[in-house]
Formats: C-alpha cells, structure tokens, sequence
C-alpha cells in the first residue's frame, strides 16, 4: 500500500523528522489561503503516487498566494503518467545548500533489507545509480540488529553524507519497523543553509499483510499504480499487472508463478498475475475474465487449474457460466487437472465455445497460448 507524499511526511513528523511546514488541498483557492497562513511563496506539489512529478511539471514554485491559486488550478486534474492529481500539497520553500538521498528497502532475494544512500539527491539519482554507481552506497540491514547510531554510522560514512544525518537514518528505520513498510524513502534528503537537515519528499509503501494494523489510511487511502490493478482490487482479485500479451489465471500463486515460466519458455510474455486461490465460481472468473479482457494488450487468455478441493467440474462450470456473462472476445486456453478433470473437459467440450481451446498439459497449454497471443 503506497502513501501520498503528504502521508509519508506525517509518519517522519511522528518519529521526529523534520519537514518543512505544509498542508493540503484539493481547491484552488483554499490553495490561496494557505500560502498566506505559510508566509506567501511556496512549492505546489502534485499528490501523486509515482515518480517524476517535477518534470511532468507536478511540482512548481508559486511567489505570492494569488499565483499559487493558479498554480494549483493548473496543476489540479493534471495527468501525470497515467495518474490524475486530485490534490496539490502547498510546502513553505527553504534554502538548500546540499541535497541527499536515503531509503530502506526490503531486499527479498536477500532476506534482509536494505539501505540505499548517496550524497547526490534530488531528481536525477536514477542517472546517477546508472552512470556512478560506486556514488551509490548500498548496506544490508540484519533485521534482527536494525539500525542502530553506529550501523546509521557506517551507512553516513560510506554514502558521504554529514554526520548530522545519522539521527535520521535511525528514525527513518524506526518508521520503517513500526509503521510495518517495506518501503521508505526521502529524496531529497536536504541540508539547507543553516545547517538543519529537513526532508523535502518522501515515499513509503507498508505491507500489504498489514492492513490491519494500519487501519488509520483506510481504503480510501488505497491507490493502484494501474488502472487495471484497481479494478481488480475493488472485485477483490489478487491481481498485479504485467507487459505481455498473454493473460493468465490460476488457482495457487505456486501454480501461477509457474504458468507464467511456462507461457516465458515459449516465446511470449504474460500479461498478469492472477491467483483466483480455492474458488472459481462464476462469479470469480467472470471478474478475472472482464479484468483480463479489459488489457489491450491481451491477446490470449490461459486458465492453468489444478482440482484439489475446488473440482474441475466446479471450475468448468464456473467458466461456462462466465461466458454467458462476458463477452469472449480473445481465444482462451484451459488446462484441468486433478479432480474430476475428465468431467471439467466434458463440461467444456460441450459448451463448445469457438474462441475456448483445451489442453491436457501445461507446457500444452502454455505453448498454445503463446502461440495464438504471438500470432495476433
């Protein structure tokens, strides 16, 4: 679950962090009002949950109140990479005499996280990783240790940055553990020209498996880097978009996982992650069918299910009944397997669908997909 920028700054403010004065808006001219209560000239930023805001020209700095009004007017309703911005933060502007970058960040291959740091923040750290990355540092956190001052320390040290950095990087990982993100992130990290270390911007993303925990975002807090993903999301499908031409369900993350090798080693690419778990009622496949077919991309569909407790014959029927509910308008591949498969074929077969195809094997079913989707 990402957080707005405005969001991410509330949680550094709770664990001592400090950012410059700010507040929200969705209105032009309480945008107005606020930039007289914060002393006249601000920075308006986009709200948005993704990246480059300020070359798309999401973030602009307004002299006076009456230009951040227009500032915001401008900016309001803007589409940034595919996201509409519904709110623009107003943010006092300071002097900045260095900028920084500094992130924690959940290394699964790893089983640990790690930090990221480097003493050349701001809006082309992603040049700078590409071409210097040996001005990049990057640490493995032990979780069990965390980040104490003297690991803040080694982190500071090998990224260049001041010493007056260490006692973020300790809050910043305090943040990270009880706030339960898997993702946070301050660029820029600045120094400005008295010497206080403020943060300018921030990113933090929490763990799904934690929502409960962090109930005080709500769902209305939610929001999808895809459009596709929200839809999903609100038909309550573990879905996650992908850049392929090949759409894919399965019942079982394991089992999906290994579709979409499957549907890799023949050439094409998947199109998405989506593990329907135990049940494939009508219902259910009808959504994941609607989501799939919504895709533009998509140019073949690959329904992979291995009958345990939910039956072949009950995920037959749940595709028939499907049909009947969705337009079929890409050719689909279904492979049954496990319980009562023979009867899941038959249900099939006699529903005898032009654009519905079966096979008995994965990589079958894989390399007939791939096929159709590539031939398109």
């Amino acid at each position: 679950m990402d957080l707005y920028e405005h969001q991410a700054r509330e949680l550094f403010e709770e664990h001592g962090i400090v950012v410059p004065r700010a507040e929200v808006t969705d209105s032009p001219k309480e945008a107005r009002e606020i930039a007289r209560r914060l002393g006249g000239r601000v920075v308006v930023k986009a709200q948005v949950k993704i990246g480059g805001r300020g070359k798309a020209g999401g973030v602009e700095f307004a002299a006076d109140p009456a230009a951040a009004e227009l500032t915001a007017r401008q900016i309001l309703g803007m589409d940034i990479k595919g996201h509409t911005v519904g709110k623009v933060m107003l943010a006092q502007p300071v002097d900045i005499e260095s900028e920084f970058y500094v992130s924690y960040v959940l290394d699964r291959a790893a089983g640990r996280f790690l930090a990221i740091a480097s003493a050349e923040g701001g809006m082309e750290i992603e040049e700078v990783a590409a071409s210097r990355p040996e001005a990049v540092a990057r640490i493995h956190i032990d979780p069990a240790e965390g980040v104490t001052s003297a690991k803040a320390s080694e982190i500071a040290e090998a990224a260049g940055l001041p010493p007056q950095t260490v006692d973020v990087l300790v809050r910043l990982w305090e943040v990270l553990v009880r706030e339960d993100a898997v993702l946070v992130e301050v660029n820029p990290l600045v120094r400005t020209e008295q010497g206080q270390i403020l943060a300018l911007d921030g990113k933090v993303t929490l763990d799904d498996n934690a929502r409960f925990r962090q109930a005080r975002w709500g769902a209305d807090h939610v929001e999808h880097a895809d459009a596709l993903e929200a839809a999903a999301a609100a038909k309550g499908l573990n879905y996650v978009k992908l850049d392929g031409e090949v759409g894919i369900i399965g019942n079982g993350a394991g089992l999906v996982m290994s579709t979409l090798d499957a549907v890799a080693g023949c050439g094409a690419r998947p199109a998405n992650f989506l593990d329907i778990g135990g049940g494939a009622s009508a219902r259910i496949m009808a959504d994941g069918l609607s989501v799939i077919l919504s895709d533009p991309a998509v140019k073949s569909v690959f329904v992979n299910v291995f009958g345990g407790i939910t039956a072949c014959d009950a995920v037959a029927d749940g595709i028939v009944q499907a049909l009947d509910a969705v337009q079929l308008t890409k050719p689909l591949v279904v492979r049954l397997d496990g319980n009562n498969a023979a009867r899941g074929h038959a249900i099939l077969d006699e529903r005898a669908h032009p654009l519905v195809q079966q096979a008995t094997t994965m990589d079958g079913a894989a390399s007939r997909a791939a096929r159709l989707a590539t031939a398109n």
